[in-house]
């Protein structure tokens, strides 16, 4: 098999590794971390790999195709870029590099609402292709605002979020500064000097701002003023009030992230959604929680027929798409391991994850004689 990857980084394992020594400690500790004692960050990973996949040695394999039909487009491989918030905090420009190499691959890229790229750059990138998450504003006027921009940008795809009723509580960002509001402290500007080329990109590329959210925002705030303004702006809490004006509104396709719940999976069908994603947030909202593959199971097998179920959360891997595909998902999503790439590698840290993910996924499909990704759950043990 050939592989088209750097064969210094040959794992998500060696990616976050380098990141780790490239960017400095308060915004890798942002990225990696989870909530409160870091439950159920590890929990998301460790009881994703406790599914088995069995092969069919002997069975005529006629090749393995990792295509794949979500909403009636055809995509190149079963996974997709979630959205990440503060992402050019991490790495400069990282939303635009990671909008490129989607495209680049034809996966899909979600923007959220708080990060550092507008809805309008990531279409241009995308050729109208990325899909949007919003991030439910507090006034009505603001939220069709955002809904009209993305629908102007002929975004396919509206993602909204039920898992942020209450920011989550995670300890090293507070020591960090990077709480709401958000400050720069001595020990983060002596981390920044100490990683030279972050500092000199981020200097290149100007320090990252909410590009989506410029327009709504009064200028020259400060730190303080700018938390202020986002506690004002936004509550993640959604119901059905919420989302039917949203339903009304929006043409296209609408996808609620951070289910995990039956209840919540009978409401998005209730209420006419296209698709869930499970997913409890990449461990970042409640360590008390379950496990994303938990809840994805009886989910995938209750309504999966009704609606589309995707999962993130804890996916690490090609054997991790694997497994959350056997485990009954049409599709999966992943934030850390992109961002892993990009701030290892920069410019060249999206179409490497890519092909990487992309090339584990297509090994294993071969090794248990898979041929296309809808057939994975022949594969499950049980």
């Amino acid at each position: 098999m050939a592989l088209n990857i750097n064969t210094k980084y040959p794992s998500i394992d060696d990616l976050r590794n380098k990141a780790k020594k490239k960017i400095p400690k308060f915004a890798f500790e942002y990225l990696d971390g989870g909530c409160n004692e870091d439950v159920n960050l590890h929990r998301n990973t460790s009881e994703l790999r406790e599914v088995q996949l069995k092969p069919n040695y002997l069975r005529n394999h006629g090749g393995s195709s990792l295509k794949t039909k979500l909403f009636g487009i055809e995509y190149d491989a079963p996974f997709g870029i979630s959205p990440i918030g503060l992402q050019g905090l991490m790495w400069p420009n990282s939303p635009e590099i990671l909008a490129k190499a989607a495209f680049k691959h034809n996966i899909p890229f979600i923007l959220s609402t708080v990060t550092t790229t507008s809805i309008e750059r990531a279409a241009e990138l995308t050729e109208g292709k990325a899909w949007f998450q919003l991030y439910h504003p507090t006034e009505d006027r603001l939220r069709d605002d955002i809904i009209k921009r993305a629908e102007a940008a002929e975004c396919p795809v509206l993602v909204i979020l039920c898992d942020v009723p209450s920011f989550g509580f995670r300890p090293r960002d507070i020591r960090n500064g990077l709480a709401m509001p958000p400050k720069m402290n001595l020990s983060n500007v002596l981390q920044a000097l100490g990683r030279p080329h972050w500092s000199i990109e981020t200097l290149k590329h100007g320090i990252p701002s909410f590009a989506n959210l410029l327009p709504y925002m009064p200028k020259n705030l400060d730190l303080k003023q700018l938390g202020k303004f986002m506690d004002q702006t936004f509550s993640g809490r959604l119901n059905e009030e919420k989302i039917k004006p949203i339903r009304d509104m929006w043409k296209g396709k609408i996808v609620l992230k951070g289910v995990a719940s039956h209840y919540d999976a009978e409401q998005a069908i209730r209420l006419g959604l296209d698709g869930i994603i499970v997913s409890n947030h990449g461990g970042r909202q409640l360590d008390a929680g379950e496990s994303s593959i938990k809840p994805l199971t009886s989910i995938a097998e209750k309504y999966g027929d009704q609606i589309e179920v995707m999962m993130d959360s804890g996916i690490r891997s090609g054997p991790d798409v694997a497994r959350a595909l056997a485990s009954g998902a049409k599709f999966t999503f992943m934030g850390r391991s992109f961002m892993y790439g990009v701030a290892a590698l920069g410019n060249k840290g999206g179409d490497h994850t890519i092909s990487l993910l992309k090339t584990e996924l297509q090994q294993v499909m071969e090794q248990i004689c898979c041929e296309r990704v809808e057939d994975f759950p022949n594969h499950l043990i049980k």
